[in-house]
């Protein structure tokens, strides 16, 4: 059992012209809480005398190997002593004496408090206005819809947790999306999570923050896309599906005008060629779900155990096969139809369209046989 109640976590490369401020306001923090705590820097190869600076001021230090933001930050959280733990950049950007409303929440049970920017006051060229007015917020709100987080600044960096907690999610990046997978996790498993307002100041720093807009930004938002295959995979491939199937029963007869305009076979092998597209795309999430829940990245609803359990691999294979016979049965007939007229010239159209909606159908059941084997591998038993 732990003896101290709050661990204050900075991660810290070379932060020396603000470490110090930083330890002291953590320090203040503790205090005014009345709280056992502790500051704990998770160094990740500083050169600059930070360390010695830390020392000075009576933090503790744990050397971490692995680059990164989200790998120092684990290899903090492993090592802290604190039932609680609240985490922040030793930029001097957040007010660590500001603590309390992050504790109260914490101890009256939440596992998850976010700190929120937006709320408190973001002071004036604190946050570059692209990250302000378009980055956070666009993030933020994909956040929301893709896993129903009700938080309001998705990436701010002061936040605090129970550290149990946290350590049962696993984490795994070790970037700055780090902060992106402790939420979505958090929020997977069913975590509590509230907001708290805090501010944010201008960084301390000469030189310029380790984030990088765009390379970063786009970090996060494969993040959050890799972790919701509906929003990825499914929607998407759902959308497809219905079109491609509007598209190739409309003019599976024949050409069909709209004001005017004839649509007829090329805009039929679009719409069969989406329906080949869309299963893809559907059979990609039904993949990505099951090996994320094989892999313990994401829980196993009660949805998807039913569809497992209706949909097993002989099953699935034994609707597969149907789907390629009777693709099959309509490349026949159109290789009959044209054995018929001695292997010559035969009518264009008639004859396309039913190879075009054969070969899609044996296309689509050959592939639902790759994806049926391809998905049970994710459930073979692994060490």
């Amino acid at each position: 059992m732990t003896e101290l109640d709050v661990t204050i976590l900075m991660p810290c490369l070379n932060e020396a012209e603000t470490l110090e401020v930083c330890i002291r306001k953590a320090q203040k923090g503790l205090e005014q809480c009345g709280v056992a705590g502790e500051v704990l820097i998770a160094d990740n190869g500083s050169t600059d005398g930070s360390l010695e600076i830390a020392a000075k001021c009576g933090a503790r230090v744990v050397h971490v190997a692995d680059k990164g933001y989200g790998a120092a930050l684990s290899g903090g959280i492993k090592d802290a002593q604190g039932t609680y733990v609240i985490m922040g950049d030793a930029d001097d950007s957040y007010d660590f004496q500001s603590i309390a409303p992050f504790v109260e929440q914490l101890r009256a049970g939440y596992d998850l408090v976010m700190g929120n920017r937006f709320r408190g006051g973001i002071a004036e060229g604190a946050m570059p206005p692209l990250h302000r007015y378009l980055g956070n917020p666009v993030l933020s709100w994909l956040g929301r819809l893709f896993f129903g987080i009700k938080v309001r600044d998705f990436h701010c960096g002061l936040r605090g947790f129970n550290r149990e907690r946290i350590l049962a999610l696993n984490l795994r990046t070790t970037g700055m999306e780090f902060a992106s997978e402790m939420v979505v996790r958090a929020s997977l498993e069913n975590y509590s999570i509230t907001e708290v307002p805090t501010t944010l100041s201008p960084d301390g720093r000469s030189r310029p923050p380790h984030l990088r807009t765009w390379r970063d930004g786009w970090r996060h938002l494969s993040f959050l896309l890799m972790y919701s295959p509906k929003w990825l995979f499914l929607y998407p491939g759902f959308f497809i599906l219905g079109l491609g199937a509007i598209l190739s029963l409309v003019l599976f007869p024949g050409q069909f005008d709209i004001a005017g305009i004839g649509f007829d076979i090329h805009t039929f092998i679009v719409g069969c060629f989406s329906v080949v597209m869309a299963t893809q795309a559907i059979e990609f999430a039904v993949f990505a779900r099951r090996f994320a829940a094989s892999h313990k990245l994401m829980p196993q609803s009660q949805k998807q155990s039913f569809i497992t359990e209706v949909f097993t691999l002989e099953r699935t294979l034994l609707f597969a096969g149907c789907l390629i016979v009777l693709g099959f049965i309509g490349l026949l007939s159109c290789f009959l139809q044209w054995a018929t007229s001695g292997f010559g010239p035969v009518e264009y159209t008639t004859m396309l369209r039913v190879l075009a909606l054969s070969m899609t159908i044996m296309t689509v059941g050959v592939q639902t046989v790759f994806m049926a084997f391809f998905s049970a591998i994710t459930e073979i038993p692994t060490k």
